[in-house]
């Protein structure tokens, strides 16, 4: 990159935060001020993956920084889109060439979403927070720019991230507390926090994390799991140690935490087990609450199929659950195992249905030291306990 950088940069963040603005993703001025100070184009470092366009296998192309013409860098980074910046951890630079198929293990998200997390979180000047899930840096810079370095503490699980987001975090002036850790675990040596805000999924919180805030802080996660059901939450901490909150509208989701990621397993093979006829359609785990509902019901159950051929797995039991459709268009689920998975789908669904089939902002969150659990509507709605 060349010294004019900075102001080549500066039209198209502006651009950027002004499209965030009118939209009405983003109010808050100091909030505002951050995304529109923070250079981004640092952040992504020497290199990120590009994605093939489905369908077929995806392939992630590195496109490198110093191979970039700066326009074309820029562009790249005020897209308000979500940028790959590790694969299987490897990071993109590392790469030899182009990938075929591969997991993200790590990327800058986009701004968008980042800032206005910001923003939900409540973070302030004078705030301490604690960012979980640093990735490259941007969320972590963002956050220094509102509460001040001295005040931001952020944790990064992959060493090779954490040492490219140090880098980044210097090059644009910022020198926060960044540790290498296990963000579930929170970084005690700095609470306790008003604010903390994860970038990274979780099956339940931990309550040793929990314990970090300080009464009336606020925590931002999304509660996610075997299902591929995503919802952000914000909870308030209370004096007794437990935590109230609530869905936030929209569609979030974010890799899951590795601690809190699904068991490896082999091939699938679908077994013969009892059949009867599906009391729902099997699609509805296609809906972005239906398959959180589904998730809720059977905790311990990936999610594998799509449409009407849906499939639960649950490795530590064998148990197996898995629909199709006769030329009739009937729904058959066939369930094997101890574990009768559909049924507790089944349930669930219906119960959502009974209620109007809202979306997630309809759902609460309640945490106590003995339980962790989501309930639909008031406190007489139906309820699910999270697999802490």
């Amino acid at each position: 990159m060349t010294d004019d950088t900075p102001d080549l940069a500066a039209l198209p963040r502006r651009r950027l935060i002004e499209q965030l603005v009118a939209d009405g993703r983003l109010r808050d001025t100091d909030v505002r001020r951050a995304g529109g100070t923070v250079p981004r184009e640092v952040f992504l470092g020497p290199a990120v993956y590009r994605a093939s366009v489905p369908p077929g296998v995806t392939v992630w192309t590195p496109v490198r920084r110093d191979g970039t013409a700066t326009e074309e860098w820029l562009r790249l980074a005020y897209e308000d889109t979500t940028w790959v910046t590790q694969l299987d951890g490897i990071l993109a630079e590392h790469a030899t060439g182009p990938v075929t198929g591969g997991t993200p293990t790590s990327s800058s998200t986009l701004p968008g979403l980042v800032l206005w997390m910001i923003e939900q979180a409540g973070v302030r000047r004078g705030h301490q927070v604690l960012i979980i899930g640093a990735g490259t840096g941007y969320s972590t810079a963002c956050v220094c720019e509102i509460a001040g370095a001295a005040n931001t503490t952020a944790i990064e699980t992959d060493p090779n991230a954490a040492v490219r987001a140090r880098r980044a975090l210097a090059e644009a002036g910022h020198f926060p507390t960044l540790v290498t850790g296990d963000g579930l675990h929170g970084h005690a040596e700095r609470a306790p926090y008003d604010v903390v805000v994860a970038f990274c999924s979780m099956r339940y919180v931990p309550y040793g994390l929990l314990r970090q805030v300080k009464p009336g802080g606020t925590l931002l996660v999304t509660l996610a799991g075997w299902g591929s059901g995503h919802g952000l939450t914000l909870l308030k901490v209370d004096a007794s140690g437990g935590a109230e909150g609530r869905f936030l509208p929209g569609y979030t989701s974010f890799m899951t935490a590795r601690p809190h990621d699904r068991p490896p397993h082999g091939p699938v093979e679908l077994l013969p087990g009892e059949e009867r006829p599906s009391r729902i359609d099997p699609s509805l785990l296609d809906d972005w609450t239906g398959r959180f509902v589904a998730q809720l019901a059977a905790p311990s159950a990936e999610r594998l199929g799509l449409g009407d051929r849906q499939i639960l797995l649950d490795v530590a039991t064998g148990s197996q659950a898995w629909t199709r459709t006769d030329s009739s268009g009937a729904w058959t689920v066939v369930q094997r195992g101890p574990l009768r998975l559909w049924d507790a789908v089944e349930d669930a669904v219906d119960s959502w249905e009974e209620h109007g089939s809202p979306d997630l902002s309809a759902f609460q969150v309640s945490i106590t030291p003995g339980a962790q659990r989501v309930r639909l509507g008031g406190p007489g709605g139906p309820g699910w306990d999270l697999p802490v």
